[in-house]
């Protein structure tokens, strides 16, 4: 009865590899989050640490690919401009760390 279930889930959404790759690709932004909010939670105050930006370049990326084998030009977009704003986000808060770091 499950494995029937699970099997008219997957032919509805047509689910293969790439739908699996993007899936994941969202994850990524999904544990950003929650590392953003754990992390401020500890330090009682908002912190964004690197793996935030880390994680948000890694799912930019896996999204980027997702986007050009569905050939989505919407996610393209956006995908290329969230590589280009954590990249540099990434640069600031590095070269902020050193800067602070003794």
């Amino acid at each position: 009865m499950l494995g029937e279930f699970i099997e008219k889930i997957i032919s509805y959404f047509k689910i293969d590899f790439w739908v699996i790759w993007g899936l994941a690709a969202q994850g990524f932004f999904f544990f950003r989050m929650i590392i953003q909010w754990l992390q401020s939670e500890k330090e009682r105050k908002t912190v964004v640490p690197l793996s935030f930006w880390w994680l948000g370049i890694m799912g930019a990326i896996m999204l980027f690919v997702y986007a050009m084998i569905r050939r989505d030009i919407v996610f393209i977009l956006t995908s290329i401009l969230q590589l280009v704003i954590y990249s540099r986000n990434l640069a600031i808060a590095i070269k902020e760390k050193e800067i602070n770091t003794p």
